[in-house]
């Protein structure tokens, strides 16, 4: 079954939605530590080098890493968003572009290719693999590519409407907090899940699965390290890092599985590609 025009329907949907907005335009920092180490890692070596920032949203990103440079491009497929981002940074190079043609900006040309939040997971495994493609032509020889991915090992992946459900606790006042909370999510999450859990699906190395995130309405893809790192191997990708969400902390080349919610991907285009 091919689940690519429900990928786009459905997360279109959530971007669009007011909740996204909401979310995307709080003034937020790093995401967690995993991401801060991911960019520090990268930050000396594309200092004032060209920068490609996808799946910007609404800005969160433009301020972190024009602090590694200011020669800084942005790009995002959700007109909504980028309109939101225009607004707050109005000196700023921001494209309406799909990640997965990136075909009106240069080869070979970015020291550092980012693709933040998890956006990558928002799309089939297909389409995955041809924003890896678009990533790997803009950045010039020797340069980074940077991303994070859901871990399919992760907490995350074991999400589903009964988590939602308040937890316990002796405090009247925080359980109260805590069912009422529940009362506001739960209809339209559960209506959301029961809809998209047609599309669950369970491969080799990776899963397609509805996330809790905006009330359940996105369906993204779950990776595991050992397959993330076999599939930028395959296509032409220098071994590169990963840092966990939950500290921060570098996962070696020997490790083969991790717990945390997500993984942060740093990869690095051979010199002589």
């Amino acid at each position: 079954m091919n689940v690519q025009p429900s990928f786009d329907q459905i997360n279109r949907r959530a971007w669009n939605s007011r909740d996204a907005l909401r979310e995307f335009t709080r003034d937020k920092t790093w995401t967690d530590p995993g991401e801060e180490a991911a960019f520090a890692w990268c930050e000396s070596e594309c200092h004032d080098q060209p920068l490609l920032d996808i799946g910007i949203g609404a800005g969160r990103t433009i301020p972190l890493m024009k602090q590694i440079s200011s020669d800084y491009t942005g790009i995002d497929y959700t007109a909504s968003l980028l309109d939101e981002a225009r607004a707050r940074f109005p000196d700023t190079t921001l494209h309406q572009m799909d990640a997965r043609d990136m075909s009106a900006l240069p080869s070979s040309h970015y020291a550092l290719t980012a693709f933040s939040w998890n956006g990558i997971d928002c799309v089939s495994y297909e389409d995955r693999v041809l924003i890896l493609k678009e990533m790997f032509r803009v950045t010039r020889p020797g340069g980074l590519v940077l991303f994070s991915s859901h871990n399919r090992d992760g907490p995350g992946f074991r999400e589903n409407i009964w988590t939602l459900m308040p937890r316990f606790t002796f405090n009247p006042l925080r359980y109260g907090w805590r069912t009422l909370r529940t009362m506001r999510v739960l209809p339209l999450s559960s209506y959301n899940y029961v809809r998209h859990s047609r599309f669950h699906r369970n491969h080799e190395g990776y899963s397609i699965k509805t996330a809790s995130a905006h009330y359940f309405g996105i369906l993204i893809v779950y990776t595991t390290l050992i397959e993330q790192r076999r599939q930028l191997a395959s296509l032409g990708f220098m071994p590169g890092v990963a840092f966990s969400c939950s500290d921060g902390h570098c996962i070696g080349d020997a490790v083969q599985t991790d717990d945390a919610w997500w993984l942060h991907f740093v990869a690095r285009k051979p010199p002589a590609a």
